[in-house]
């Protein structure tokens, strides 16, 4: 006898409709999300799969003076590169964000494994973008220049020979919440036979 799921189609249609709904956002109030819920999180975050059960994340969180020296060093690199106000503009908007997450990938000397665990930090980034998003806060992942700089390492004290940025999160309750749409699922689709 076939045994039935013990899944009702109302709670798969509520789980689709959190996976559809979330949004990258990059407007905030400046309501802080409670540590409780931020420690939640990244708990489920480590739930990702991962070859081996490598847990290769880590998973920091700047106070104010790390997340000030992360804007000073975006200020100066944007402002070297595109001008003064372009990186005072930049030092302004990033001093509105309410939450700071930076998740780290450990270096594998094997690079089909280091490959492996990086898609599963991604996944646990995923994990942690979509339990805040049910939770009602926001979130918007980055992987922009400064991940990648030398200094931006020694601001948040990792060794570059010992890990990677896999991204910098920034989270909280949205101020505006964009709408999007994909394509038809079925432009993405290939059956073999």
């Amino acid at each position: 006898m076939k045994k039935t799921p013990s899944h009702s189609t109302q709670e798969l249609r509520e789980f689709a409709r959190v996976l559809r709904g979330r949004r990258t956002v990059d407007q905030y109030i400046q309501t802080p999300v409670p540590d409780e819920l931020v420690r939640e999180a990244i708990e489920v975050a480590t739930w990702a799969p991962n070859h081996y059960v490598s847990e290769p994340w880590r998973f920091i969180l700047p106070g104010k003076e790390t997340v000030a020296g992360i804007i000073d060093l975006c200020a100066e690199m944007v402002g070297s590169e595109k001008g003064a106000e372009l990186g005072e503009h930049k030092r302004n908007t990033w001093s509105e964000k309410p939450g700071w997450l930076i998740v780290t990938c450990q270096h594998n000397e094997d690079e089909l494994r280091e490959r492996e665990d990086y898609a599963a930090c991604s996944a646990a980034v995923q994990n942690f973008m979509l339990y805040l998003w049910k939770a009602g806060v926001g979130s918007k992942w980055t992987t922009g220049a400064i991940t990648r700089d030398p200094r931006f390492f020694q601001v948040i004290g990792v060794d570059e020979e010992d890990a990677f940025v896999v991204g910098m999160l920034w989270f909280g309750y949205p101020k505006i919440t964009p709408t999007q749409s994909r394509q038809d699922v079925s432009k993405v689709i290939r059956r073999l036979q």
